[in-house]
């Protein structure tokens, strides 16, 4: 059940998915990283950060989870701090590690959900493989300058990342624009909330690109690939 100072706190969005949507994201445990604002005021019931790294200043063009004041500080540290003043109802739970291939089944652990959130294909391809055997979905996103691009992957039923990007870009830092992550974000936090709570389409099979140069979206189809390795293994 919902307290009353939910049930007031959510009032506007309970107007678009009701109190069970809302029991929902209570309920949901969410593994992820720079979405993690709108999840949080959303009523995200627990959410799970892993990240080894420190703020830096190069972070604060972007991640909006962090200020000057936490230069220096563990981001996980810094981010839970921020998302406890958000919303003091969901339960942040951090763990200041390095994902690898060894680890990464113990940290997704029980989630419900993984939100890539990476600055890298090795990574984003160890998630959806991990998305992949624990059969859970998994909601990309990934920004270059004033580009960005989301998909929504649902074990079994849609083409997972490596069907949509079989060979990894060359490893090399990509320009990022603040505004476009938070355009790309607020899509995947979109895609979050509608599949928890169990409303509207989302973009399974399709890959949303975004030009925020010209301040235009189109949507491309995508497969599965029968000869994905990942999701045909």
């Amino acid at each position: 059940m919902l307290a009353e100072g939910e049930l007031e706190r959510y009032d506007r969005q309970l107007k678009l998915f009701g109190e069970k949507g809302q029991r929902k994201l209570k309920n949901a445990r969410v593994f992820g990283s720079a979405v993690l604002n709108y999840l949080a005021v959303a009523g995200v019931g627990t959410i799970r950060i892993v990240d080894h790294g420190v703020v830096e200043a190069t972070n604060l063009n972007r991640q909006i989870l962090y200020s000057e004041d936490d230069i220096g500080r563990k981001k996980v540290v810094s981010a839970e701090e921020r998302l406890r003043a958000l919303n003091s109802e969901t339960e942040v739970e951090i763990i200041s590690r390095t994902i690898d291939p060894g680890n990464v089944d113990e940290l997704v652990g029980d989630s419900d959900l993984i939100v890539d959130a990476m600055d890298n294909f090795p990574a984003r391809y160890l998630l959806n493989a991990t998305a992949l055997r624990k059969n859970i979905p998994l909601f990309h996103g990934a920004v270059h300058g004033f580009y960005g691009q989301a998909t929504t992957i649902v074990p079994k039923r849609t083409a997972c990342l490596r069907c949509i990007f079989p060979q990894a870009p060359s490893p090399k830092a990509v320009p990022v624009l603040g505004a476009t992550c938070g355009v790309v974000g607020c899509i995947q936090a979109t895609e979050v909330i509608k599949h928890v709570a169990g409303v509207g389409g989302s973009l399974e099979n399709r890959l949303l690109i975004w030009d925020g140069l010209n301040c235009t979206l189109r949507e491309i189809d995508v497969e599965k690939n029968p000869e994905c390795k990942d999701c045909q293994g």
